[in-house]
C-alpha cells in the first residue's frame, strides 16, 4: 500500500519515536494470537498506517503474519480517501504481490454490512483513524456492522488509535430525532473516547446490539496526550489545525457559507461571495476530495483561522462563534442556512441551538444550555475509558 502511505501530509508533525503513543495495529504480539486461524475482514481505509515512521499499512503487515484476510471493508471516501464527502463508493478488489482480496465498499448502495457478508468470515477488524467528533462519519460505519454481527455471532476487534480532541468533551447531546449517518448516538459534539471505547459504550448501554469486542489498547496514550496525526484523517481535514478547529468550523458546511473546502486549508477558515470585504479572501476550486465545493471558482470573503494558537482552541472548546459570526456578516435570518437548515440540525443535534441562533442569542448563553446533560454524559463516560483522563 505505498500509494496509500504516500497521502501522508508534511503538516502533521510527528512526535519523537520514544515518546509516541503505540496504535493498536502495531502490537503484532497482541493482535496476531487472536486472528491466528479466523477468516477475517478488515474495515479500514489509508489512515491505518504503522512501523517507526508510519510508513505501512495494517493490511500488508497482516498478510506478512499470514493473517488470512478474506475481505476489506471502506467506510466514506473509500480506501484511498479521495473521495467526495457525501459521494458514494463502489466495491473492487486489493491487489498486490499476487493477492486478491476483495474490496466492500459500505458507503455505496448500501452502509450497513449485509449478513451475507457476515457470513464470509469469523471476525472483523476496525482500524481508521478518527477525529473525536460525532458528525466523523467512519465510527457510525463501525456501528452499522453490530446488527449483521450480533446476527451472526462474530467478534469485533478494535485496534485503537489515540483521539486526537480526546482531552476535552463539549457540545450539546444528540437529540436522536436527529440521528443520522452525522450523528447515530445521544453523545456530545467532541465525545471525548477512542473507537474502542466508543464501541463498547455503544454495546454497553443497548445502543446498539451486545457483540464480542475485544479492543488492542493503545500504549504510551492518555486523553490528555497531543496526538500528531501522521496523516491527513479526510480528505479535506488537512492540518492539524483543522482537526481542532473541525467540531466548530465543520458546522459552517449547514449554512449557505464556504467552509473552504476546495482550498488547502478546508475547515481553517469560512467566506461567502456576498458579505462585505473582510481583508481576507480564497477562491474554492475543484480538487481532489472536493471536486465540486460551494461557490466554486468565486471569490469568499471571509475570516482566516489558521492563526489562532492551537492550546487556544483546545482550551476554547466546543463553540458557536464562528457560525454566530457568519451569521451576522450575511445580515442574518433563515436564508444564511437556506436548504442546508436540516443539515445544520443533523450536525448540531439539538434543534433549540437553531432556535436560539435565529433569536440573537450568543455563542455563551447558547453553550450554558447543554451544560447539565454534559454533566451527565462526562459521568457516562467515565464507564468505558480505556485510558487515564
Amino acid at each position: 500500500m505505498k500509494k496509500l502511505a504516500i497521502l501522508a501530509v508534511a503538516l502533521f508533525s510527528f512526535v519523537a519515536a520514544s515518546a509516541r503513543p503505540i496504535c493498536g495495529a502495531e502490537r503484532v504480539n497482541v493482535w496476531k494470537p487472536i486472528l491466528k486461524d479466523k477468516k477475517v475482514c478488515v474495515l479500514t481505509n489509508y489512515s491505518a498506517l504503522v512501523g517507526k515512521n508510519y510508513e505501512r499499512h495494517l493490511i500488508d503487515v497482516m498478510i506478512e503474519e499470514g493473517i488470512n484476510i478474506v475481505a476489506i471493508a471502506t467506510p466514506e471516501h473509500g480506501l484511498s480517501g479521495k473521495a467526495d464527502a457525501g459521494a458514494k463508493v463502489s466495491s473492487s478488489s486489493y491487489e498486490k504481490n499476487g493477492v486478491s482480496i476483495p474490496v466492500w465498499s459500505l458507503y455505496g448502495k448500501n452502509r450497513k454490512m449485509s449478513v451475507e457478508q457476515a457470513k464470509q468470515f469469523d471476525v472483523l477488524v476496525f482500524d481508521i483513524q478518527d477525529v473525536g467528533v460525532r458528525f466523523f462519519t467512519y465510527y457510525v460505519t463501525m456501528l452499522y456492522t453490530f446488527d449483521a454481527l450480533a446476527q451472526e455471532g462474530k467478534k469485533l476487534v478494535v485496534m485503537d488509535r489515540p483521539n486526537p480532541n480526546g482531552m476535552y468533551v463539549d457540545g450539546p447531546i444528540l437529540d436522536m430525532k436527529r440521528a443520522s449517518f452525522v450523528g447515530a448516538l445521544p453523545i456530545p459534539v467532541v465525545h471525548g473516547l477512542t473507537m474502542g471505547e466508543l464501541a463498547n459504550m455503544a454495546a454497553g448501554e443497548g445502543w446498539y446490539p451486545k457483540i464480542d469486542i475485544e479492543v488492542v489498547k493503545c500504549k504510551n496514550y492518555t486523553h490528555q496526550t497531543r496526538y500528531q496525526l501522521p496523516i491527513k484523517p479526510g480528505p479535506n481535514v488537512r492540518t492539524m489545525q483543522a482537526v481542532y478547529l473541525y467540531p466548530s468550523s465543520c458546522l459552517i458546511e449547514g449554512t449557505v457559507f464556504s467552509e473552504a473546502r476546495g482550498t488547502e486549508f478546508g475547515f481553517e477558515a469560512y467566506g461567502h461571495p456576498d458579505i462585505a470585504p473582510t481583508g481576507f479572501s480564497y477562491i474554492p476550486r475543484s480538487i481532489e476530495g472536493a471536486t465540486n465545493p460551494k461557490h466554486l471558482d468565486k471569490v469568499c470573503h471571509g475570516v482566516d483561522l489558521r492563526n489562532i494558537p492551537k492550546e487556544q482552541v483546545i482550551k476554547e472548546g466546543f463553540t458557536l462563534k464562528y457560525v454566530i459570526d457568519a451569521y451576522n456578516r450575511f445580515g442574518g435570518g433563515d436564508e444564511f442556512f437556506g436548504k442546508k437548515k436540516y443539515h445544520f440540525m443533523r450536525l448540531v443535534g439539538a434543534d433549540y441551538v437553531y432556535d436560539m441562533i435565529m433569536a440573537g442569542k450568543s455563542a455563551d448563553e447558547i453553550k450554558a444550555v447543554w451544560q447539565k446533560d454534559l454533566e451527565a454524559y462526562k459521568e457516562l463516560r467515565r464507564k468505558y475509558l480505556l485510558y487515564k483522563e
